[in-house]
């Protein structure tokens, strides 16, 4: 299984982008899928995730409310919308594969990863 992000770039402070995650075959249709980030000298991150059917979504407190993410199982894709975007959250984003149907702020929970697309907010 590949991952593919794309979607980041340079942007100013309370712009927007849309970050997106393709995968390479079809997951299993019990996948959740999250987006995780990491900022220079700083661990990974969890920042949003949302179950196979989309019925379930977690996000960081620190993107409540300005991020959303979604997913088109038939496109075999997950979404990120970053809104009202801060200097704080410059850094390369990641997307995954959850082992599990209800997506976690739990790295260890996903098993394929993709290679990040990097977001950097200028002030």
């Amino acid at each position: 299984v590949q991952l593919q992000a794309s979607g980041g770039g340079l942007v100013q402070v309370g712009g927007s982008l849309r970050l997106s995650c393709a995968v390479s075959r079809r997951t299993s249709s019990n996948n959740a899928m999250g987006w995780f980030r990491q900022a220079p000298g700083k661990e990974r991150e969890f920042v949003a995730a949302i179950s196979w059917n989309s019925q379930y979504l977690n996000y960081a407190d620190s993107v409540k409310g300005r991020f959303t993410i979604s997913r088109d199982n038939a496109k075999n894709t997950v979404y990120l919308q970053l809104n009202s975007l801060k200097p704080e959250d410059t850094a390369v984003y990641y997307c995954a594969v959850s082992r599990k149907s209800v997506g976690s702020n739990n790295k260890s929970d996903y098993n394929y990863w993709g290679q990040g697309t990097l977001v950097t907010v200028s002030s």
